[in-house]
C-alpha cells in the first residue's frame, strides 16, 4: 500500500491536503479498496459548516454505506461534483481527481502522520 508523503490522515481513513487555510479531503486507497466499487457520493452543500469529527456525507459501494467524516472543522468551500455523475473516481485516483470536499478550516481533529496512518491500517489488517 501506498501512502502519500505529502498528506495527513484519519484513523477513519480520510485524508486531508492543507494548503494555506484550504483542507483538500478524501478517503485513503485502503478505504477505497475496502469498499470495493463506488457507486454514489452524497455531496454537502457549499457554505455547509462542520466541525471536526462530524459527519459530512457518505460514500455508497456494492459493498456498504459508510459515512464520511471531516478531519478538521469549517465551511465547505467546493465539492467535487465530479463524483455525482463519476464516483467511481474515488477508486480510480483516491488521491487526485477522486477528491471529495474542501473545506476553509476553523479548527483540526488529531491528524495522523503517513507513518502513524501505516500502523493504524496494519493493526486492521
Amino acid at each position: 500500500m501506498s501512502v502519500p508523503e505529502d498528506l495527513q490522515y484519519t484513523k477513519s481513513h480520510e485524508w486531508v491536503r492543507t494548503e494555506g487555510d484550504t483542507a483538500t479531503i478524501g478517503i485513503t486507497d485502503h478505504a477505497q479498496d475496502e469498499l470495493g466499487d463506488v457507486v454514489f457520493v452524497e455531496l454537502p452543500d457549499e457554505g455547509a459548516t462542520f466541525d471536526a469529527g462530524e459527519s459530512f456525507g457518505t460514500v455508497e459501494s456494492v459493498k456498504a454505506v459508510s459515512d464520511l467524516y471531516t478531519p478538521v472543522g469549517g465551511e465547505v468551500v467546493e465539492v467535487n461534483s465530479a463524483l455525482e455523475n463519476a464516483p467511481e473516481k474515488i477508486n480510480e485516483d483516491p488521491y487526485g481527481e477522486g477528491w471529495i470536499v474542501k473545506l476553509r478550516t476553523s479548527d483540526t481533529a488529531d491528524l495522523l502522520s503517513p507513518e502513524e496512518y501505516e500502523e493504524v491500517v496494519a493493526e486492521e489488517s
